[in-house]
């Protein structure tokens, strides 16, 4: 006896093996049916391996209890202890199941269901299970027979001699087995029914796909047939009463309970239509009426009952069908709204729970894999699987979905329908919540194999496999790919040359002969490389033909490809992210200067993934002088150091380039960015920092080479004109003014002649000839111009600017800013300059009447000869020097009372002006707009082009190029010409008002 206040050793152990309440356990041990077996280590070892030792124990109880007679229960006891098969296997069912305990004290010789163990028994098929289910006479001893039979399962299951994957399609093979006997038992309660019409009973969903859950409906569509010489409408009258009755066979509830709902839901025209319908009738709704989803259910349809020839009539007339869903228009999207819709409706406090529908669930998988099948297999029959585990290995091993995401999906897949299963299991009872209750997470936790702090182990496991789930989901589901690829003629989703020819000739390319051989060479062969660029040609084929010059983009492809065909991360790229294609498609065929800067570095295609950290945004004028300056650090020498730099700027000019070009022919995931002034200030900025970054490196490289860590003066890079004004275009100069001042004792020729020297070495280096575009500075808004020293001291230029300082030079002054050097000096030189440019009581009618002249001299002097000057974007009518030099008016004439006009930008200072009063608002929009299109004219002709231009282009592909950046469609370059002279004389009426008047 157990001395008080003391746990007895039983306590102890059953602790140790895993019960949660010990003293309820010890007291059923207590109990005289387990009397035999009390003291035995086997029992109380094999107990503690199931997922509840409780609730097995209690199970076993409860069973020994139903036993007939002394007998029955020695013979059970012996078995439990002298078996390990069916020891395993009846306290597994009993630890993981409380339903299926419930079955086996109402039948308490089922038991011995359990005892077999033979190879056979292993892996379970439709006839072991029709011989299972042989002896079943009515709807009560069906249900008897299919629980004996789910206890197999049951119990193979939680032992682990089958995965989650077998135990699905065993499910399934046992459903089809059941609605055989149901109909069987349908058609004997009314011979002359079935006397009358074949009847084929048609699987869907999980038990047409073999991947049937524990409990769940069975998804189910009936085609009947009149037999020979039979009255059709009395002969689906029957198969009608025969489809409806095997249906309360396996749905209503007896004293045994249900089997599951059989839902015909999924039939033409769903809870509407007739229960049966012929094939014909099934096939000219399916040809006329079926919405997209009804096609993607159909992928799963398996015959499983009734008439096996009617039922292969289905599947043969109806799958050809399933395969040119994909052509519908609107395909895709339809797909995706209705996942969509189907998480949208998940109860807001069960969406965290929810192991099917919610975000990262099973279904997520299922409709992913879906969709990849429904797209791809209409030319790849290795797709055409209903199982969601069996595709996705096809589509792997087809190159479709790369083998390590599907890996990835494969295991969480798995994982979360073993939690389904398992949840499931317990108490037979449809649901896919994941349970709350501590006790059932534990059991939960356990069945899965998890010992170990079973409930967190449980919790970190499927939170990590529903993020696994839900970024892959996103990767493969939404990727715009799947979208342009489903809008193909059937058989080109794997091009042949005489398709891709075809193709090419109906999408406008100028040279189909030259396109081919591209395609022949990207496409042909058996490797993997080759499966995968057969699966995005087609949409990048599109892509192209929506450009000006497809032909340039196809070249440009293949040229990349060639480049980076063997690396392992670019194809991936292409396929897996799903901007990557698309805008890699759009980048290549734009025009000259975004490809150009790709070939001299093919690596940079890696920035166009939407899952890259750094992507298209452009970064910041910090972070690139950091990575200049750490460049010319690791560099030997300054020619080095500066070539480095010159391959950041390269590659930051692509990223800014491809930014623009995706922003403004819009990809299916981004539409075309509705705020054109953002595109232009982007640019603009971008390129600005850029160019400040290039000549803060390039400065430091010179300095450390001939002179080491100091210079003897201090020296300053003043940017000017569209530099100082954040405004510069991918093919302008640099502006700049250089300032420099001694530093205290030293000597200052020789200091003068320090800054000269890095003027001249930073001007030779940023324009070696090299694979990166030279930078070209421009020092000509000097004071006294081209004829004036290049560097002059801080003090030289206040001497200047006091006694010889012109109108135009004040106006120039407007745009200085400190881009590079001291920022000291440069800080001075501005406080310097700021009374010239933003001077006390503005400018006196002599200055405006010379600003003036300048203005016209120079419209007169500088417009090209033969130059339509209404097209010309930079000094025509309306175009930028109009608005500019209007809003610099405004600044030297107020920039000293209104501080809001205190800026070098052109966009900035104009919105000033309007909230000071000084321009309407209507004059300030109709400027700003002819501005921002004046600068996007001049950026397409350079991305066009791949040289900088001010006018339209003449030849006919590159005016529709300029036209496409510009948001016009193919044959509307008249178009676009027609709004830029309109919204040009728009604003010159205004610059004719405020400037000239």
């Amino acid at each position: 006896m157990t001395a008080p206040g003391r746990r007895s050793s039983t306590f102890t152990r059953l602790l140790r093996h895993g019960f949660t309440d010990p003293s309820a356990a010890e007291r059923l041990l207590d109990a005289v049916e387990l009397a035999a077996v009390r003291d035995d280590p086997v029992l109380l070892e094999a107990l503690g391996a199931t997922a509840d030792p409780d609730l097995a124990l209690h199970g076993l109880v409860r069973l020994l209890e139903a036993q007939p007679d002394p007998t029955a229960r020695r013979e059970l006891l012996d078995t439990l202890i002298a078996a390990k098969p069916l020891r395993d296997r009846l306290l597994g069912v009993l630890g993981a199941s409380e339903a299926l305990a419930d079955h086996l004290a109402r039948h308490a010789g089922d038991w011995r269901a359990l005892v077999t163990y033979e190879p056979r028994d292993l892996h379970r098929g439709v006839e072991d299970f029709e011989r299972g289910l042989a002896e079943a006479d009515d709807p009560v001893s069906l249900r008897v027979a299919y629980r004996r039979c789910l206890l197999s399962i049951a119990a193979r299951d939680v032992c682990g001699t089958i995965d989650v994957a077998e135990t699905a399609a065993e499910l399934a093979d046992l459903a089809t087995a059941t609605l055989r006997a149901a109909l069987a038992l349908a058609e004997a309660a009314a011979p002359e029914d079935a006397a009358l019409c074949r009847l084929a009973v048609i699987a869907m969903g999980k038990c047409g796909g073999h991947e049937l859950n524990y409990v769940s409906d069975v998804d189910v569509i009936f085609v009947g047939e009149a037999v020979e010489g039979a009255d059709e409408p009395k002969a689906l009258r029957a198969a009608t009463a025969l489809a409806s009755h095997l249906m309360r066979i396996c749905s209503e509830t007896t004293v045994e309970g249900s089997i599951w709902p059989v839902d015909a839901n999924l039939r033409p025209e769903g809870r509407n239509g007739p229960l049966v319908r012929t094939l014909s009738s099934h096939l000219a709704y399916y040809q006329r009426w079926a919405k997209t989803w009804e096609f993607q259910a159909l992928l799963k349809a398996r015959p499983v009952a009734g008439d096996p020839g009617l039922g292969a009539e289905y599947v043969a007339a109806l799958q050809p069908l399933v395969w040119q869903a994909a052509d519908r228009e609107n395909f895709v999207p339809d797909v995706q709204k209705m996942r969509r819709r189907v998480v949208e409706n998940i109860p807001a406090a069960e969406v965290d729970r929810q192991l099917k529908l919610g975000p990262g669930g099973l279904r997520d998988v299922e409709f992913a894999v879906q969709l990849l099948q429904l797209v791809h297999g209409r030319a790849d029959t290795s797709l055409h699987s209903g199982t969601t585990l069996d595709a996705l290995e096809a589509l792997a091993a087809g190159g479709y979905v790369g083998r390590a995401d599907a890996a990835q999906l494969d295991e969480a897949y798995r994982f979360l329908r073993s939690m389904e299963h398992r949840i499931q299991l317990h108490r037979l009872r449809r649901t896919h919540l994941v349970p709350e209750d501590e006790a059932d997470l534990r059991r939960l936790g356990r069945s899965l194999g998890l010992r170990t702090d079973p409930v967190a182990g449980l919790l970190r496991a499927w939170k990590r496999h529903a993020s696994v789930v839900r970024r892959l989901h996103e990767k493969l589901f939404y990727r715009p790919l799947l979208d342009a690829v489903a809008q193909l003629a059937p058989g080109e989703a794997r091009l042949s040359a005489e398709a891709a020819r075809e193709r090419m000739v109906a999408l406008g390319y100028a040279d189909p002969a030259a396109a081919l051989r591209h395609l022949e060479a990207l496409a042909s062969g058996v490797t993997r490389k080759a499966a995968i660029q057969r699966t995005l040609l087609p949409v990048l084929l599109g892509w192209f033909a929506d450009s000006a010059d497809p032909d340039a983009g196809l070249l440009n492809f293949r040229k990349v490809s060639d480049a980076l065909g063997k690396t392992p991360w670019y194809l991936r790229l292409l396929r897996d992210e799903g901007a990557a294609a698309e805008n890699l498609a759009r980048v290549l065929s734009a025009g000259r200067l975004a490809p150009d800067l790709l070939m001299r570095a093919p690596e940079a295609v890696a920035l166009l993934g939407d899952g890259n950290a750094g992507g298209l945004a452009p970064r910041g004028r910090a972070q690139l002088e950091q990575e200049t300056l750490a460049a010319v650090r690791r560099a030997d020498g300054a020619v080095q150091a500066v070539a480095a730099v010159r391959g950041v700027r390269r590659r930051e000019l692509f990223r800014t380039a491809a930014a623009d070009i995706v922003g403004s022919y819009g990809t299916e995931a981004q539409p075309v960015e509705a705020d054109q002034g953002a595109l232009v200030d982007r640019v603009g900025a971008a390129v600005s920092d850029l160019t400040a970054a290039t000549l803060a490196g390039t400065l430091r490289a010179v300095v450390r080479e001939g002179w080491g860590d100091t210079l003897p003066t201090r020296f300053a890079i003043i940017g000017m004109g569209r530099f100082g004004g954040h405004e510069l275009g991918y093919g302008s100069d640099a502006d700049v003014l250089f300032v420099h001042e001694p530093r205290d004792g030293a000597d200052e020729r020789e200091a003068a002649d320090a800054a000269n020297k890095v003027v001249s070495e930073m001007r030779r280096l940023l324009q070696v000839p090299s694979a990166d575009p030279p930078l070209l500075i421009d020092a000509d808004l000097r004071p006294e111009g081209k004829s004036g020293p290049l560097v002059r001291t801080l003090k030289s230029y206040e001497a200047y600017y006091r006694r010889w300082s012109l109108v135009w030079e004040r106006h120039a002054l407007l745009r200085a800013e400190c881009v590079a050097g001291d920022e000291d000096l440069g800080r001075r030189f501005i406080e310097l300059v700021d009374p010239l440019r933003y001077p006390a009581g503005g400018l006196d009618d002599d200055a405006v009447r010379e600003i003036r002249r300048l203005k016209a001299r120079m419209e007169s002097e500088r417009l090209p000869r033969g130059a339509d000057p209404k097209l010309h974007a930079k000094l025509g009518p309306g175009g930028l020097s109009d608005v500019e030099w209007t809003v610099q008016l405004m600044q030297l004439r107020h920039g000293h009372e209104e501080a809001g006009l205190r800026t070098t930008r052109t966009r900035a200072a104009l919105a000033a002006a309007c909230e000071a009063g000084l321009i309407s608002t209507e004059n300030a929009t109709t400027l700003d707009e002819a501005w921002v299109l004046a600068t996007r004219v001049r950026n397409a002709v350079m991305l066009v082009r791949g040289r900088a231009g001010d006018t339209f282009p003449t030849d006919p592909r590159e005016l529709a190029a300029v036209g496409r950046y510009l948001g016009h469609g193919p044959g509307h370059a008249g178009d676009m010409l027609d709004e830029y002279r309109r919204t040009a004389r728009r604003a010159r009426a205004v610059v004719d008002e405020l400037f000239y008047s």
